[in-house]
């Protein structure tokens, strides 16, 4: 052990007053949060330290390592997949669907993707809190039942699960409730960790920016993408990165089982989300590209569409959900399946007139507290509850034209949340312009090393 290693105590004071830390004291705390000998104070009060101090390039780099060292790292070339391990990574957002579109449709393309998912982070859904809302589906398979569903379905959206970068696990558990789910340092090695330890050949990042997401400031996301290309490249990772708007949700409906929902008619065609197809297509182009499966981002949008208007991606996510033990018709009766809440209100504006603004975290934080996401650890999320028919920026609203309509469990959450919506969103007599392309930046270079 490095000698300047006097247990975490010691370690977290040091780095609370700016010290550098060695890569060996970074790995001996990696452990120590991996087996548990590092208490949950301490874990939180290294958090806290890194929040407010960060972490240079290569401590970044040593705590992204020793947590995907800290389990088992996937070794895809002895499974004779027959084309690239792919996938795609958000940094959050509220109605962010697109994981269960993309996965299936890259899939469909010739990508395999074992996608490493998580639940929610704050006012932001996860995407493994979605895939509870199906019934029987296993989202913390065995490493072997993952490895055959890849095989099988081409894709497995899943949790980490005890084996594979078990010290992240218990970090991002307590970033949750510990205010340090923005911290660019931990967002990097978080992501990475975990998506080293799939052993895939590319990763393609979404880091958002706006009102919804965890760094809400344009020169925070793009110091975060810089930062995850810079220490990706340290650990041989190909990797992209986009930039996209979350300031408003991107999905119209926002909630668990809503958007399980979402995702089954965009696959079937049955209806269209403009905002999230075009960044699910954006972002499964740029995988196609760096798997070698298109020559180009318009080649790979074409093969992107011919995916899903085909019906081959709909039938990947069917064929997923059943080998990690969902229903065999989802993707045809979706209504059979997923839970519905009991009470349903409009959440009409004040006013009538036209959105000029939405505050994107209060809509996350409004169905966090119908019970669609957690304020503690322990918390049981209730899949049936959230906002459906989210209107936007440019949107219409009155009281026949309703800002969202609200799903819930009883007539005063339903109220309660009306209130937070009419108040997170700005209302006026103007007509205001739609945004407009919600993918504002690629990044695909990492920036020149210091020194």
């Amino acid at each position: 052990m490095h000698p300047a290693w006097h247990g975490p105590a010691e370690l977290i004071r040091r780095k609370r007053d700016g010290a550098i830390l060695s890569g060996e004291e970074i790995r001996a705390l990696v452990a120590g949060i991996a087996d548990g000998s590092v208490s949950e104070g301490q874990v939180a009060a290294f958090a806290m330290a890194v929040y407010f101090r960060g972490l240079v390039r290569e401590e970044c780099a040593a705590l992204t390592r020793a947590m995907t060292a800290s389990g088992a790292v996937l070794d895809w070339s002895r499974e004779g997949l027959g084309g690239p391990v792919l996938d795609k990574h958000s940094t959050g957002g509220v109605g962010d669907t697109v994981s269960l579109i993309l996965a299936p449709t890259v899939a469909a393309c010739g990508g395999f993707v074992p996608m490493i998912s998580a639940h929610g982070l704050g006012h932001t859904g996860g995407t493994l809190d979605k895939l509870a809302s199906i019934p029987g589906y296993d989202a913390a398979p065995d490493l072997g039942r993952f490895r055959a569903v890849v095989r099988a379905a081409g894709c497995a959206i899943v949790g980490a699960g005890p084996d594979l970068a078990p010290a992240e696990r218990r970090l991002y558990a307590i970033r949750d409730v510990t205010a340090t789910v923005d911290s660019l340092s931990l967002i990097t090695a978080s992501v990475l960790a975990k998506k080293l330890a799939a052993g895939l050949d590319a990763l393609v990042m979404d880091v958002k920016v706006g009102s919804g997401a965890l760094l809400p400031l344009h020169d925070s996301a793009a110091d975060l993408a810089s930062s995850l290309l810079a220490v990706s490249g340290e650990a041989g990772l190909r990797i992209a990165a986009l930039v996209t708007d979350m300031s408003q949700p991107l999905g119209r409906d926002v909630g668990n089982a809503l958007e399980v929902r979402t995702a089954i008619d965009v696959l079937t065609g049955r209806r269209r989300d403009a905002r999230l197809e075009a960044v699910t297509t954006a972002l499964a182009a740029e995988m196609l590209v760096l798997g070698g499966l298109a020559r180009d981002r318009a080649d790979a949008g074409v093969r992107v569409e011919r995916a899903l208007g085909s019906g081959r991606a709909a039938e990947r996510f069917g064929r997923m959900v059943v080998a990690l033990g969902g229903p065999a018709d989802l993707v045809d009766a979706p209504d059979r399946h997923l839970a519905r809440a009991p009470v349903e209100v409009a959440a009409a504006p004040e006013v009538a007139g036209v959105i000029s603004r939405v505050d994107a975290r209060a809509i996350g934080l409004a169905v966090v507290a119908l019970g669609g996401g957690r304020r503690r650890p322990d918390d049981v999320i209730d899949p049936s509850v959230g906002l459906a028919d989210v209107r936007g920026v440019g949107d219409e609203v009155g009281p026949d034209q309703p800002i969202a309509m609200i799903h819930a469990r009883s007539a005063a959450d339903a109220e309660a949340a009306a209130r937070t919506i009419r108040a997170a969103v700005t209302v006026g007599d103007e007509r205001v312009a739609a945004p407009g392309h919600p993918v504002l930046r690629w990044v695909n270079e990492p920036p020149e090393r210091e020194g």
